[in-house]
């Protein structure tokens, strides 16, 4: 990413280019982020591709204005940064399920964040509802965030932790509940590239089988799933069902700034040839 196109991002998030990389500037680019890029799941029923490349990121991010799920997200925002002179890792992590089990291999993507004042940070705008602020990588206690309190923990030593984790993995806790079990080893952007394959294209992927936009907003968040907006402000929760199609996409256009071509619509998958 050049220094113009890291320009164009910077104007996209509504934020300011850092005068040095450090972790004030680091914090102010991941709340920004947040605010102003939504999570969604949207091109996969849409019927559009996902190309994890960075051309192809920036043109998906910046230049359409859209959103994406981690591996987009999380992947265009480390371009970012190490435009602006950050050390960036890619991570893969594995999700924890409602039923306690995690996802496959590579099933997130996150960020190992290295700033120019000697601190190290986990950085995460594409998890959904997560930390507004990186978290110290190397802390091992609480730390506590607008999102909630979270707590990264080595695996082999914490009770969260499965048979699934690796030596040196650790595992990210939110309000006590563990949401994703973390490698240290770097990884490339195309090393996720079978996994998001698979999370497009399975009938057991929920971003296959569900719609989902959320941002988080200076109040609370904004959420669309389906025809379903719910809108959280200082604590308060409103939920509505939107009547039909025209409903949503004006709900799209409100709440993330999306101008989609039509209404997103889960399709069931296509069964395998006999």
């Amino acid at each position: 990413m050049d220094s113009s196109q890291a320009d164009a991002y910077l104007q996209r998030i509504g934020a300011e280019r850092p005068a040095v990389p450090d972790a004030a500037g680091l914090r102010e680019l991941h709340l920004r982020h947040q605010l102003a890029v939504p999570f969604e799941n949207l091109s996969i029923h849409l019927g559009q591709d996902i190309v994890l490349t960075e051309p192809a990121l920036f043109e998906k991010v910046v230049t359409d204005r859209r959103g994406g799920f981690c591996y987009e997200l999380n992947g265009a925002f480390g371009a970012l940064l190490r435009s602006l002179g950050y050390g960036v890792e890619l991570l893969a992590a594995r999700v924890y399920g409602k039923d306690g089990r995690v996802g496959p291999p590579y099933d997130h993507l996150a960020l190992r964040v290295r700033t120019a004042d000697g601190e190290t940070w986990l950085a995460d705008v594409g998890f959904g509802r997560h930390s507004h602020f990186p978290l110290r990588y190397a802390e091992r206690g609480e730390q506590g965030d607008p999102g909630g309190v979270f707590r990264i923990a080595d695996a082999d030593a914490d009770a969260d932790a499965d048979a699934h984790s690796g030596a040196g993995d650790l595992v990210v806790v939110r309000d006590g509940e563990p949401q994703y079990l973390l490698e240290r080893r770097p990884r490339l952007l195309a090393d996720f590239e079978a996994t998001c394959w698979w999370q497009r294209t399975s009938p057991v992927s929920h971003f296959r089988t569900s719609l989902i936009c959320s941002r988080l907003t200076p109040e609370g968040r904004a959420t669309l799933s389906g025809r379903t907006l719910v809108l959280t402000a200082s604590g308060t929760r409103q939920e509505r069902e939107l009547p039909d199609a025209e409903a949503v996409l004006a709900a799209y256009r409100t709440h993330f700034s999306l101008d989609l071509p039509r209404e997103p619509a889960v399709t069931p998958p296509t069964p395998p040839a006999a």
